[in-house]
């Protein structure tokens, strides 16, 4: 995992944590801390509330301690240390976890490497087992084999998510031009690829023994434990680890620029023109970061914001532009980026920054605006911590890098008082009239919209080479060491006692115009979230305007009939609230978040976009614009083309199954406001799923929803029959070109049966071994075995209509023949290849999984979407379990023989055709080449 998608989940627990005055009571998180004498740093935090626990290891070393020609190795260390240790059977890490029922990963950012797990209470000690050998006892198991195999599957991730995607090379870009070369943030966490192919066994325990020492890290265990007891056991497990050397800290390291430097690069994906300003700040914990945070909001982050109104809504350059602070442990970034719409030239995009800028200087900080942000980030605090995994995450971040666990409560603090004279001083102090970093990314061929003077961005692309033999790889032999001597038995201890799940109690009740409602109270925490499930979706679209669902679920959030879209906007923040509308293939879907506190207030704001739409041309005109580039930039987007091609193909282009929501450049240029007014008409009550979890009670939700039962009657509408008439042949391969693409997009699979049928539930339960998650073959033989790709899964989705089994992974380029032979392979035999130990792991690996399933209140609402849409009951959850108990080896062979043929699927690669269309003819099916559209080439 990059950094990128670590600030999922690190930063996000930094940035968001907030509190407002209106809290009553100070926030914290009970915790209890002590160190080990090997100078590992516990902390424990007891949540008894599911029966889960969550295990975080914190290393105190990132990108930010390699060295020039060295670059990426703390990132591919994580994925080394994940491969093997002493005590641990080989690929337990990725195989085992999965299969009790958890699940684990790891992420590396500039300044640090986390470890984390989830599992069912019953493994908690075997997860101290294996992650305190993962921790300790790994280096000795590192072989040759080992380290090119994993070299491979790093750099599978980096063109993934680097080299085949739009954009990619932006963060190279800025860090190479912001940062003086030698500074610790002047290359990227995954870093180049020739300096990771260059690693040798030296240079991984050469790392190890200086970084990997207990007194560099801190380790949180949170969730249904006992303090004693898992007092005793962590000295047990991880008592025994070295020390290690001492680990320097580094003092900050900010930085400044002598002069703003202007650089362009053409993008061979890209599809829309990119442009971003970067400026040198301050490092987290700084107190200028808590300001500068809410200066990020202030300029862009509503519809009030100065950048937003010029850009977005004067001057409609883009659909919309983001501003925002990032602090690292060494120096911190702010950020002016803006994707703009197709043909905008980049030079007008920075005029209008400049412009809002000046905007802002003129007016300065809104105190109503000062308070929205304040509220909104009270609510984000706790949603910030509603899991015991995030808790954990919170407490060992702040712990190892603020030195204090439950720097939370400062840190709400400093936040809630940051003042309109802090901002103003930041953004003085920062921004105004300071040197940046200004980047042009264009389409290819389209130089003429960079920004005038801009020098080449230098940029280090790798070549595709066809012959994937010379990048061949195995986990080859185990490595011979000698044992590191314990005082403990160091073997897999036994389960505990195994928890089942149990569907919590859900109340139901109906509002006077039809509507159901569904709901689980939950007070864990003081929020509250809701959906409000319309039938129709992209059903009721219009024949030849596929998308109107889609814009008038954007533009009922645009203002209401007595507010106007910025003054609604501010009522939800106010709030600290969430409201949001979307919709999907079945149906239009209202949802949102708030503190329980603030329920019926948000309510109230709800029934008024429900019932009072604005329907606002100006606003219509920007989401249409909006749209468009929205559509333009998805045909940069290698998955997204594979996924539009696989339902065309699956489903045809009359059944909303083939086509995507928000429609196509030529149908999304046939939708009037006109359209959207017909729309609105047919949404109807009847027939609607109302479902509400967390702090509140069912009479309480029943009165606060009784004004939108009265005040909304209208009868239902018939929703059309959908015919399936598949554009696909089975057994076919289709082929898209994306000339120069790096990876290959790999689609496949057929048509399987409804959500009514009983089968489904089997046919999900019978992939779970194919392609559910790390363990599954997919992953296990593609990324483990093989080193093609990053990530390999497959599964099968529940729909009224017929749903479809998919199997989905994205290889290296010249390793696309051999990953389209060896699923299809697996495919085939899989029946033939299932026997009863394959049964009892998926019986074993499900019925856990359930364990921690649905702690969060999203997951309780998507428990609660799903017993309303498909008229379940209560408890299905328990129901399934049951039915998945009782299945044999024979009735999963049944089911994978019905519904699994290889031959009966259809292949979707998109790639380079230059140097790969030839060889996946050698697969022997016919193949047909189609456009970015899915459309075929004559």
């Amino acid at each position: 995992m990059n950094k990128k998608s670590l600030l999922l989940l690190v930063v996000m627990f930094t940035a968001n944590s907030l509190i407002s005055n209106a809290q009553e009571q100070e926030f914290s998180i009970d915790y209890e801390k002590f160190t080990l004498p090997n100078g590992l740093e516990v902390i424990l935090h007891e949540d008894h509330s599911d029966p889960i626990v969550a295990v975080a290891t914190m290393m105190h070393v990132g990108s930010n301690r390699e060295k020039p020609g060295k670059t990426g190795f703390a990132h591919f260390f994580e994925h080394m240390s994940f491969n093997d240790s002493e005590n641990v059977p080989r690929g337990a890490n990725r195989k085992m976890i999965p299969e009790w029922g958890g699940t684990r990963n790891g992420g590396t950012w500039t300044d640090g490497t986390v470890y984390y797990e989830v599992v069912p209470k019953d493994a908690f000690e075997k997860i101290l087992w294996i992650d305190s050998d993962r921790f300790g006892y790994m280096i000795n198991t590192v072989t040759k084999e080992a380290l090119e195999r994993e070299k491979q599957v790093v750099k599978n991730e980096k063109r993934q998510r680097v080299d085949n995607s739009p954009y990619g090379y932006t963060d190279e870009i800025i860090r190479k031009n912001l940062y003086p070369e030698g500074h610790p943030y002047s290359w990227t966490v995954i870093g180049q690829l020739p300096d990771l192919q260059a690693a040798t066994l030296d240079d991984v325990k050469e790392f190890y023994h200086e970084y990997y020492g207990a007194a560099n890290a801190s380790l949180v265990i949170a969730g249904d434990i006992d303090i004693e007891e898992t007092k005793k056991l962590v000295e047990q497990w991880f008592g025994e680890i070295p020390s290690g050397p001492e680990v320097k800290p580094l003092a900050p390291m900010p930085v400044s620029l002598t002069e703003t430097k202007n650089l362009f690069f053409e993008d061979n994906f890209a599809k829309l023109p990119e442009f971003r300003m970067v400026y040198p700040t301050v490092e987290e914990y700084n107190e200028d970061s808590y300001a500068l945070q809410i200066l990020g909001n202030l300029l862009s982050g509503s519809k009030k914001a100065p950048l937003y109104k010029i850009l977005v809504e004067e001057k409609k350059l883009t659909p919309n532009v983001g501003s925002y602070q990032n602090s690292s442990e060494l120096a911190g970034e702010f950020t002016f980026r803006v994707r703009a719409n197709a043909n905008v030239n980049l030079n007008n995009v920075k005029l209008a920054i400049e412009e809002g800028l000046r905007k802002f200087e003129k007016e300065g900080v809104d105190e109503n605006d000062l308070k929205r942000i304040k509220a909104e980030m009270e609510t984000q605090l706790y949603q910030g911590i509603s899991t015991v995994l995030n808790k954990a995450f919170q407490l060992v971040q702040d712990n190892e890098f603020g030195g204090d666990p439950g720097f939370i409560t400062k840190r709400a603090k400093l936040m809630n008082s940051v003042s309109a004279e802090d901002i103003m001083r930041v953004y003085n102090k920062y921004i105004k009239n300071k040197h940046y970093v200004m980047t042009s990314v264009v389409p290819k061929g389209e130089l003429e919209l960079m920004v005038d003077g801009a020098k080449l961005a230098e940029v280090w692309i790798e070549e595709v080479k066809q012959n994937v033999e010379n990048e061949e790889v195995s986990q080859g032999e185990e490595a011979v060491y000698e044992k590191t001597p314990s005082k403990y038995d160091r073997s897999e201890p036994s389960f505990g006692e195994t928890p089942l799940f149990k569907s919590p109690d859900i109340y139901m009740g109906e509002l006077a115009n039809g509507i159901k409602v569904y709901g689980i109270e939950n007070r864990e925490i003081p929020s509250v979230q809701f959906e409000l499930s319309i039938p129709g979706g992209q059903l009721l679209d219009p024949a030849g305007k596929t998308g109107v669902a889609s814009l008038l679920s954007d533009l009922m959030m645009q203002g209401t009939a007595t507010k106007t879209p910025a003054e609604l906007e501010e009522a939800i923040g106010l709030l600290g609230a969430r409201i949001g509308i979307s919709s999907s293939s079945e149906e239009l879907r209202i949802n949102g978040s708030c503190l329980s506190k603030n329920f019926v207030p948000t309510i109230k704001i709800v029934e008024e976009i429900l019932l009072q739409p604005r329907w606002d041309e100006q606003e219509f005109e920007r989401l249409k614009l909006a749209l468009k580039t929205n559509l333009k930039g998805r045909e940069a987007n290698p998955s997204s083309i594979a996924s539009l091609a696989y339902g065309k193909l699956l489903y045809g282009n009359n059944h909303v199954y083939g086509v995507s929501g928000s429609g196509d450049l030529e149908t999304a240029e046939n939708i009037t406001l006109s359209d959207l007014k017909a729309y609105y008409k047919l949404l109807s009550p009847v027939n609607a799923n109302l479902n509400v979890v967390g702090a509140v009670n069912k009479i309480t939700v029943l009165n606060t929803f009784k004004k939108l039962s009265d005040s909304w009657k209208n009868e239902a509408n018939q929703l059309p029959e959908q015919t399936i008439n598949p554009e696909g042949i089975a057994g076919n391969l289709y082929f898209i070109d994306v000339p120069d693409a790096k990876q290959s997009v790999i689609l496949l699979g057929k048509l399987t049966v409804k959500e009514s049928n009983p089968d489904l539930d089997k046919l999900k339960f019978a992939n779970e071994i194919l392609g559910g998650g790390s363990s599954g073959k997919l992953f296990q033989t593609l990324r483990i075995e093989k080193g093609y790709t990053y990530g390999a899964t497959s599964g099968v989705t529940e729909m009224l209509d017929v749903g479809q089994f998919y199997t989905q992974t994205s290889v290296r380029a010249n390793a696309t023949l051999a990953s389209l032979q060896i699923i299809g392979n697996m495919i085939s035999n899989y029946a033939n290849d299932f026997g009863e130990n394959e049964v009892e792991l998926t019986k074993n690996k499900i019925l856990k999984e359930n364990t921690r399933a649905y702690e969060s209140l999203g997951s309780k609402l998507g428990m609660l979407r799903k017993l309303s849409k498909f008229n379940k009951s209560n408890d299905y959850v328990e129901k399934e379990q049951q039915i998945l108990i009782g299945m044999d080896l024979p009735e999963f062979k049944r089911v994978i023989s019905k519904y699994l043929q290889e031959p009966d699927m259809i292949y979707v690669v998109v790639g380079d055709k230059a140097t790969q269309f030839e060889e996946i003819k050698k697969l022997g099916k016919p193949v047909v080449e189609l456009d970015i559209h899915g459309e075929p080439i004559n």
